[in-house]
């Protein structure tokens, strides 16, 4: 019987509008043009389907981030690469999938307030400032950036096309992958 060689699973994390979503989308095209498969698990698309009407409770985010952690471990045990792209405002959501995922990163996308709020094409931050939303992360509910991410990009100085090389640089340093092997 063969062994399954298990997936890796990169988890982009940061303010929203911090440009999670961009860099997991630039990062699969690149990886893809290098003959490498991915699969995004980006937390809008998931919230829509697992929470149709999401009330972003405690609870919920509780059960949101350990279903997204699940989909991330059954996926890279099957061999499939993961990008995670998803706020996950407490550190413990991302700490789990550290445990749980055998070939883990995190990256920190950080990004300033203020320029995340200029990006906000969704509206949420201004919202929040209205008392509409009252559970964003960074306005309402507390952000815990990472401890120690394996990788973090500043994503209001760098380019996009910089963060992913930083990204895939760093990552191939760390062992998560060999990106001439990838070429």
């Amino acid at each position: 019987m063969l062994k399954k060689v298990p997936g890796f699973a990169v988890w982009l994390t940061g303010l929203p509008s911090s440009g999670k979503t961009t860099v997991a989308n630039a990062l699969s095209l690149l990886l893809s043009e290098r003959g490498i498969s991915v699969q995004i698990l980006d937390s809008d698309d998931l919230r829509r389907r697992l929470t149709p009407h999401p009330t972003y409770s405690h609870e919920e985010r509780d059960w949101f981030y350990d279903m997204v952690v699940f989909l991330a471990e059954l996926l890279t045990e099957n061999g499939v690469n993961v990008l995670i792209s998803a706020t996950a405002p407490r550190r413990a959501y991302r700490d789990e999938a550290r445990t749980r995922i055998k070939r883990f990163a995190e990256v920190y996308v950080t990004c300033p307030e203020e320029v995340c709020r200029k990006r906000d094409s969704k509206g949420l931050w201004e919202q929040a400032d209205r008392g509409e939303i009252t559970a964003l992360p960074g306005a309402g509910v507390p952000y815990e950036p990472p401890d120690a991410p394996e990788v973090k990009v500043d994503t209001a100085h760098l380019s996009i096309e910089d963060a992913v090389h930083q990204i895939l640089n760093d990552l191939e340093k760390q062992g998560l992958f060999n990106i001439s092997d990838l070429a």
